[in-house]
């Protein structure tokens, strides 16, 4: 700091050298953390002269210490990933964590919420199915509860939004592809569950076309969750038919790629960068057993750990702000390219 009043929480976290988790549990509860730790707090609380806002923490105490975590389908391994996540730094903040998975139906989400707004929670961590949701519901429920909305993002709704940057993850594997090899062609669902399909599409079509290739993509039937079964059996239906545009796919998920490997590997054909492939294959997203197909799965990672961090700690500032912004607030994290076999 450069001598400046310490405006928030955060910045004290940041000055003090003490996680921003742990700062709130002190605040709530000073018993709750470790005696050395408590010390420090306390040390720090002195040389920086900071005070938090009690006005807001005793609205806060009100409420109950649990924290919503909901999630569009707990069967994905990606969401499985980053609600484990969620659920750790809600433990360790001295927050109980409930999870709720809606199974890609509306109602189901709409009757989750209704649900955890009568439990009075302190937050809660909301990936909204997108497209399909009901955003009168969602907004109406954001009015009432701390709510922080990650992965999927409904604009204008809610106080803050965390989620990955879709352009990068498609930059990133386009680039890779065509510097090694032919340009790719893009295999997704024509009526794509996850809203963030809509714009690796959307990205793929605009880098391809600012390279000066022509965008190439290929649907397949398929509108639920059930995303290796309809990539395995679209890829064999494109096999059957005419076969794909190229010898490079790009795939819009993960999910759907290993769809496409199990039929690939039905049919005989052989994925990968050495003499003798019939393939490349990539993807998006690093999930979670992306490095065990067979090849290992090039694929654009997620960074798991700071969408995490950055979600929880922002539920943590919409708390104490008294479930307000003054602004409502989006951060997104770019993709890294991870290098495998299939491509």
């Amino acid at each position: 700091m450069d001598g400046s009043k310490i405006r928030n929480m955060e910045e004290f976290a940041s000055v003090s050298g003490i996680s921003r988790p742990t700062v709130s549990k002190y605040f709530n509860d000073p018993n709750s953390v470790r005696q050395s730790t408590r010390e420090r707090i306390e040390a720090a609380i002195e040389k920086y002269d900071y005070r938090p806002n009690i006005f807001a923490m005793n609205q806060n105490r009100q409420l109950t210490k649990n924290v919503g975590i909901v999630v569009p389908y707990l069967a994905d391994p990606f969401f499985a990933e980053i609600a484990r996540n969620l659920e750790r730094r809600c433990i360790d903040a001295g927050f109980s964590p409930i999870l709720f998975s809606s199974h890609g139906v509306p109602d189901y989400e709409t009757d989750i919420l209704e649900g955890l707004r009568s439990l009075k929670p302190a937050g809660v961590l909301l990936a909204p199915l997108g497209r399909v949701s009901n955003r009168l519901k969602i907004e109406e429920f954001c009015a009432a509860v701390p709510t922080v909305l990650f992965d999927s993002n409904l604009q204008g709704i809610g106080e803050a939004f965390v989620g990955s940057d879709n352009f990068s993850f498609v930059a990133q594997t386009v680039d890779y592809l065509m510097r090694t090899g032919e340009a790719p062609c893009f295999f997704e669902m024509r009526t794509p569950a996850n809203p963030n399909a809509n714009k690796r599409r959307l990205a793929y079509i605009e880098i391809m076309e600012k390279a000066g290739a022509e965008p190439r993509i290929v649907k397949v039937e398929g509108n639920d969750w059930n995303f290796e079964e309809i990539g395995r059996q679209g890829t064999l239906r494109v096999l059957e038919a005419e076969g794909f545009p190229g010898d490079t796919i790009l795939c819009s998920n993960d999910r759907l790629a290993i769809g496409l490997l199990s039929a690939c590997y039905e049919k005989g054909l052989r994925i990968g960068r050495e003499e003798g492939c019939d393939l490349r294959v990539a993807s998006m997203d690093d999930h979670p057993f992306s490095r065990f197909t067979c090849p290992s799965l090039t694929t654009a990672a997620h960074d798991y750990d700071a969408v995490a961090n950055k979600t929880f700690n922002t539920l943590i500032e919409l708390i104490e702000a008294g479930g307000r912004f003054n602004k409502r607030t989006e951060t997104l994290y770019s993709a890294r390219l991870v290098m495998r076999s299939s491509a």
